[in-house]
C-alpha cells in the first residue's frame, strides 16, 4: 500500500454506486445525541476553527484522504453494503457530529442502531479519464467539515475481474494509519457477509474516549509547565516554534497557492532492504537513515547543518486504538546535525539521540503547546510560513497487510492550497515512496525536484555500498 495522487490512479472504468450514510432516528427525538456529547481532541478543535473562520472570509480552504481498493469478483452488493454499514457502527468517530457549546468543540455520535445507508446509483462511467475526474469532484463536494456525514463511500462495479471500492474522509475523523484499517474492516465484512456469517475483528476503541481523556488531561496545562520544556530547548535552539523549510519555495510571505501533488518510488524492494540493514548495524531504525538521508539531501542544496524540523508520531501505542478509526496523531519536533563530512553511523546516532528526547514529550498535544507557545500565531489558518515536515509510515506493519498485494489498495491526499510543503514517505514490499504537496510555483517545482534527485541519490549511495559490502567476493 502507498500513497499518492488521485490521478495516478489505474482504476479500470465501470457501474458507479455510491452508499450515503442517514440517521434513522425521528425528528421529533432530535437532530443529535445531546445527551452523549464529549469534548472534541485538539487536532478536531483546530481543524474545524480553521474551517469555520475561512468560510466566514469565503476563503474556499479545502481537502481530504481518500483510499481506493479492490474486491474480488463481480461486486456483491449486498455485502458490500452490509460491510460499509458495519464499519460506520464499528467506529464511532465515523457516526460524529460536531458542534460549538460556549466556545469549546464538542462531539457526540449517533447511535449504531440508528444509522441507514441510502443507495445513489451515479451511472456507468466508459474511460478511466472520466471515472478519475468524477471521483476528485464527488470528493470535494462530499467532504465538509461542517456538515454531517463526515466521509462518503462508493464502489466502481464490473462483470468481470475486480470491483473498486472507494472512500473520502475528513481529516477530522482520520488519520493516515486509518485507512489500511479501513480498508482491512471492510475486506473481513465483505467476506463474511458474502458467506452468510458476522465479521470478527479485534476491538477497534473509540476515538471519542481517546480525544476526550487528552483534553480533560491537558486543557490546563499551563507555559510555565515543566512538561513543555523539550518544546522551549527545541524554540531556544530554532529561535521560532516552527522550523522553516530550509530551501526557496518562491512565494509571498502570508499568501496561499494551488497546490502541485508528485508521487515518486525513490527505492526498489532490494534497495529498500540493503539500506535497512545499513541502518540496523549503525544501531537505528530504517526510518532514522530515512530521516538521516532527507537531512543530508537539505544540506547538500544549501540547508543548515542542523537539521529541524517537525515529525507526526502515532498517539495509537499498543492498546485498544491498534485497530481504530480517528486522527491519532501528534506532531513534535526532532533536531539533528547533519554536514557532508558526517560518517552514516555518526548521522544514525544523531538521529537516534534526537528521537529519544523528542519521545520524551509524546503526550504533550501539539495544538496546546502551538497555543501556549506561540499564541501569535494560533490564529491563523494555517502554518505561518514554509515548515520543515517529514512523515514515515511502514504499510507492511498495518492490519491486514500481507493481503496488499490482492487488495491493492491506495491512499490519496489532496488540499486546496498550501502555503509550503509536507512530504509523506511509505515503504511497502515493492520498495520505498514519497508523496509530496507543496505550492505550485516556479521555484517549487525547481527546488522539489532537485530535493527529490539528491535525496534519491543519497538512498542510493548507502544502499548500494551495503549491498557491495555483502556480496561474496568475485572468483578470479
Amino acid at each position: 500500500m502507498r500513497q499518492f495522487p488521485l490521478e495516478g490512479l489505474e482504476i479500470a472504468p465501470g457501474r458507479v454506486v455510491e452508499w450515503r450514510l442517514r440517521s434513522t432516528r425521528r425528528s421529533e427525538e432530535g437532530g443529535g445525541p445531546e445527551g452523549a456529547r464529549k469534548s472534541a481532541s485538539f487536532n478536531q478543535d483546530k481543524h474545524f476553527s480553521v474551517v469555520e473562520e475561512a468560510r466566514k472570509v469565503n476563503d474556499s480552504l479545502a481537502s481530504w484522504l481518500a483510499v481506493t481498493f479492490e474486491v474480488e469478483g463481480p461486486l456483491d452488493r449486498d455485502a458490500l453494503e452490509a460491510a460499509l454499514l458495519f464499519l460506520a457502527r464499528r467506529h464511532e468517530v465515523l457516526r460524529c457530529e460536531f458542534q460549538r457549546l460556549a466556545g469549546d468543540l464538542s462531539c457526540g455520535a449517533i447511535d449504531a442502531d440508528e444509522i441507514g445507508l441510502d443507495v445513489v446509483e451515479m451511472g456507468e462511467f466508459d474511460t478511466t479519464a472520466e471515472l478519475r475526474a468524477f471521483m476528485s469532484d464527488s470528493f470535494q463536494k462530499q467532504i465538509d467539515t461542517l456538515a454531517w456525514p463526515l466521509f462518503m463511500m462508493g464502489a466502481v462495479a464490473r462483470e468481470t475481474g475486480s470491483s473498486t471500492v472507494y472512500m473520502a474522509f475528513d481529516h477530522i475523523v482520520s488519520d493516515g494509519v486509518s485507512m489500511p484499517n479501513v480498508v482491512n474492516d471492510i475486506q473481513t465484512a465483505y467476506a463474511a457477509y458474502k458467506q452468510g456469517r458476522e465479521p470478527v475483528l479485534p476491538v477497534a476503541g473509540s476515538y471519542l474516549d481517546f480525544a476526550h481523556e487528552q483534553r480533560s488531561r491537558y486543557l490546563s496545562l499551563e507555559a510555565d509547565d515543566e512538561r513543555l520544556d523539550y518544546w522551549k530547548s527545541f524554540m531556544a535552539g530554532n529561535g521560532e516554534f516552527f522550523p522553516r523549510f530550509p530551501l526557496e519555495l518562491g512565494i509571498e510571505p502570508g499568501a496561499m497557492y494551488p497546490t502541485m501533488n508528485e508521487a515518486d518510488r525513490l527505492l526498489d524492494a532490494r534497495e529498500t532492504e540493503a539500506l535497512e540493514t545499513r541502518c540496523r548495524e549503525a544501531g537505528g531504525k530504517f526510518f532514522m537513515g530515512l530521516l538521516a538521508s532527507v537531512g543530508t539531501a537539505l544540506h547538500t542544496l544549501g540547508g543548515p547543518a542542523s537539521y529541524r524540523g517537525f515529525m507526526p508520531v502515532s498517539e495509537r501505542g499498543r492498546g485498544p486504538w491498534t485497530h481504530s478509526v480517528g486522527w491519532f496523531v501528534n506532531t513534535l519536533p526532532i533536531e539533528f546535525a547533519v554536514g557532508k563530512d558526517q560518517e552514516f553511523d555518526e548521522l544514525i546516532a544523531g538521529v537516534r539521540a534526537g528521537f529519544g528526547a523528542m519521545m520524551g514529550s509524546l503526550e504533550v498535544p501539539f495544538i496546546r503547546a502551538w497555543e501556549l507557545l506561540a499564541p501569535e500565531h494560533f490564529a491563523l489558518r494555517t502554518w505561518p510560513y514554509p515548515v520543515n515536515f517529514f512523515s514515515y509510515m511502514d504499510m507492511r506493519r498495518t492490519p491486514g497487510a500481507e493481503h496488499h498485494p490482492q487488495w491493492q489498495p491506495t491512499a490519496h491526499v489532496w488540499a486546496s492550497a498550501a502555503n509550503g510543503t509536507c512530504s509523506w514517505f511509505q515503504r511497502d514490499v515493492s520498495g520505498l515512496h514519497m508523496n509530496s504537496i507543496y505550492v505550485d510555483t516556479p521555484e517549487a517545482r525547481r527546488t522539489m525536484r532537485e530535493v527529490r534527485e539528491v535525496l534519491t541519490q543519497t538512498l542510493l549511495a548507502t544502499s548500494r555500498a551495503e549491498a557491495l559490502r555483502r556480496e561474496p567476493a568475485a572468483v578470479s
